[in-house]
This record gives structure tokens, sequence and C-alpha cells, in this order.
């Protein structure tokens, strides 16, 4: 059954909010670990969204410290609300992270990099489907952050739950994702 993004948004809000922190840190520990199947681990720039912890989004705190323990250059961001950009900076031991008007944690300021270096983002969704497709909060922000980078930059989903059979509304704007990473499995597409 095909549902709208509309829909699927005030869907899988609410299936998060239903979450215990202990289910959330549970089911993000498992992505995290599925993360290490993924051919991915000879890149070297990766692009990682810090979570709203009051949307119940995947703890990234745990592939965190993966890239670090491998010593990959990790990418934050910092969003612009009026032009829709963000801004990324390489995550040091200097970084100061302070939460915007939204509840989302950025970087106060810090080494800024451009996309076209990055070579794996880490994207949030609400939900996505067995085409790569996927819902998010529906500002706009990753797809037009994720349409500057390289044509090769690898673009992994992190989701609590499985995919949905097929997305309606799918916009040529939109950008798909490589894979999707679940507590359960890797969707490749």
């Amino acid at each position: 059954m095909q549902s709208t993004k509309k829909e699927l948004r005030i869907k899988y809000k609410n299936l998060r909010q239903n979450l215990s922190e202990d289910e959330v840190e549970e089911m993000s520990l498992a992505v995290a670990n599925k993360l290490l199947t993924i051919p991915i681990w000879e890149k070297n720039y990766f692009h990682i969204f810090l979570p709203i912890s009051e949307h119940k989004e995947v703890n990234t705190e745990f592939i965190l410290h993966l890239l670090s323990g491998k010593d990959k250059d990790i990418i934050i961001s910092k969003s612009d609300f009026t032009t829709r950009n963000m801004s990324h900076f390489l995550l040091t031991d200097n970084t100061k992270i302070k939460k915007n008007e939204y509840n989302i944690p950025e970087p106060i300021d810090g080494i800024e990099i451009p996309s076209t270096k990055i070579d794996v983002v880490f994207v949030p969704l609400l939900t996505f489907d067995k085409k790569g497709h996927r819902v998010g909060y529906g500002k706009g922000f990753y797809d037009k952050f994720l349409s500057e980078c390289k044509p090769d930059t690898i673009k992994i989903g992190l989701s609590f739950f499985e995919a949905e059979e097929l997305i309606e509304g799918i916009f040529e704007g939109d950008i798909a994702l490589n894979y999707c990473v679940t507590p359960d499995r890797v969707y490749s597409f």
C-alpha cells in the first residue's frame, strides 16, 4: 500500500514517541553495529547528524565512537532556517556544541568543510521505502545538502523501523539513499 509523506510523517513521529529511552539506546547500538557490514570504511570524510533527543532520533553517539576509533574526519552541520542551507564543520576536541531554537545540537563555529569533500553522509529520517526514498521532517535541508555533494557520496539513512513498500509523492529534487540501516538489517538500493 502507498502512503503519502504527510501520513507517514505523522505515523512515524508517533511510533518514535512511543519508544522508551532504553529502546532508543538499544536500537541505536544495533544500527551502529550493522554499519560495520557496509563497505564504507576506506572513506575519510563522514558527515553525521547530532540527534534531537526530544524527537527520539537514532542516537549517533555510538557511530561517533566508531568513526573516532577508525580515525575518520567527522563533519557536523549548522542549519540556517532562513535560507535552508547547511554549513558543515569538522568535529574536533575544541568544537563547542549548542542547541538551536529547534533543539538541534549544532557547532557554534569551527573549520568549515565544503559539501564536495564529504564521502559519506548519515541521513536522519522518519521512514523510507524499498526504493531508497525517504521521508524527513519536510523542510528540505538534506535534499538541498545532498544535491551539493559529489555524485559518488554515499548516502546512508538510519531508521528504527523497517521499509515501507512505496512512498507516494516523490519529487524530482528528492535524493534517494544508497543504504538504509535498521536495527535488524541493511537495505541496499
